[in-house]
């Protein structure tokens, strides 16, 4: 994320954590050139546009640790990046509340040109009451958030897919004509929220529509996935758990129209290395006691809607009186923590340990194979610190995966789409094909 603090708060006061350089466009290019070296598919940004819900009665927490804030654009240095770079994949986080879809799809298509194909989408909605008052709205009840986000996409789609028909960008020097008139359409969208008559300003980008990304695991946001996305992130406490979460979407998926391998998905998980597990588990101490428990408490609180800095870290659990929002969460909490009652503190620590594999290079990847097992296709690499924990995984466990054929050792050809799925545009059986050759001028004007 464009930030200092983004998932592990208090880690970039560690001396070697350069995440306060967010604003220096050079931290950001080389930190793409370093992914690019380990043959990493993809540098996922995260965003987001407003504040986390209260901690304390008050956001004084979240300005004073950094947590997500200053968040800078990560649409804006996504062209820069490109050009330092050839191979690596660039997703960027954009909510269906920021921008207007005929101005967003113009962006990514711009962007999708400039990348020669590597420009990725993270679709997603708004849980932020914050975020919906800086753009002068209440908050949109969860399910339909989604129903926005299928008209959102229903007007992207039509511009990327269904505007421009393949060939109708001509150039043609002799003749004096740009393009095919007979292939170039309005879309004529009229909806709920929007109306947009086209026809899409930019010419057919190397993917049309970019690699989209989703990562909602309610049954809506899952619903949604299975119509949408090509990746999903998930983030779960087990291979296991993992295991029935992508069943479960995979149905949806199936039941959607598609084949179920048309969604991947991608575990976020955190790493602490060593020459040996005691070093290994002797870094991870290190991590612990760098780490501001109360912010990641803040973060967790705030991205549920609770406040739960009116409780002090040793708090017990039992003694908070749990809605609906926290029940599962503090529940889940308790049965944790073994021989004694969990506390506020034991909520900032499990969201860090949550997603954390620690061992030895042989010891990661024999864990990185049960995930593979469970039918998890790749894993989002979250960083303590950065550079540092992209530099230590590169150096020391993508050799390893290399060998057990765990990560692949050369970029393939084409588009970010092409790498993963083997065809630069989506297939047929996606619902944005559908609207592929369903416009005409004929019908526009008749």
């Amino acid at each position: 994320m464009n930030t200092a603090s983004h998932i592990l708060q208090g880690t970039s006061r560690r001396p070697e954590a350069e995440q306060t350089n967010f604003n220096d466009l050079d931290h950001w290019i080389d930190l793409a050139k370093t992914l690019e070296k380990g043959k990493f598919y993809i540098l996922f940004f995260a965003d987001v546009v407003g504040l986390y819900g209260n901690h304390r009665g008050s956001y004084q927490k979240f300005v004073e640790a950094g947590l997500q804030i200053p968040s800078n654009d990560p649409s804006v240095i996504a062209s820069a990046i490109a050009y330092a770079t050839n191979d690596i994949g660039i997703a960027i986080t954009s909510s269906v509340l920021q921008e207007h879809p005929f101005n967003f799809a113009r962006r990514i298509s711009t962007l999708d040109h400039a990348t020669k194909g590597r420009i990725a989408r993270n679709i997603v909605t708004n849980s932020l009451q914050n975020a919906a008052r800086n753009f002068g709205q209440d908050l949109t009840p969860h399910d339909e958030r989604y129903v926005w986000a299928d008209e959102y996409m229903d007007v992207v789609y039509k511009l990327w897919e269904g505007s421009w028909d393949e060939g109708a960008l001509l150039q043609d020097k002799e003749k004096g004509i740009h393009a095919d008139y007979s292939k170039v359409h309005k879309i004529n969208h009229v909806g709920k929220r929007y109306e947009v008559e086209g026809p899409h300003l930019v010419a057919p980008s190397p993917q049309r529509t970019p690699l989209l990304f989703q990562a909602g695991s309610s049954p809506a946001g899952r619903d949604f996935a299975a119509r949408n996305a090509e990746l999903q992130f998930i983030i779960t406490p087990s291979p296991e758990k993992a295991a029935g979460l992508i069943q479960d979407t995979r149905r949806r998926v199936f039941e959607a129209g598609r084949n179920a391998e048309d969604l991947k998905f991608m575990q976020g998980l955190s790493f602490v290395i060593g020459s040996t597990e005691a070093e290994a588990r002797a870094k991870e101490v290190e991590l612990e006691e760098s780490m501001d428990l109360d912010a990641m408490v803040a973060h967790l609180g705030g991205a549920i809607g609770v406040d739960f800095g009116h409780h002090s870290l040793d708090t017990p659990l039992g003694d908070i009186e749990a809605s609906d929002g926290t029940r599962s969460i503090i529940e889940w909490t308790r049965q944790s923590v073994e021989g004694r009652e969990a506390t506020v503190e034991d909520l900032g620590r499990l969201q860090g340990r949550n997603s954390r594999v620690v061992g030895t290079p042989e010891q990661i990847a024999d864990k990185l194979q049960a995930w593979a097992d469970a039918g998890v296709d790749g894993i989002n690499v979250i960083n303590a610190t950065r550079p540092g924990s992209y530099v230590d995984f590169i150096e020391h466990v993508i050799p390893v995966l290399q060998e057990r054929g765990l990560a692949k050792s050369e970029y393939g050809e084409g588009t970010s789409r092409k790498r993963i799925f083997g065809t630069d545009y989506l297939p047929e059986r996606h619902v944005a094909a559908s609207y592929r050759g369903a416009f005409s001028n004929q019908l526009e004007e008749g």
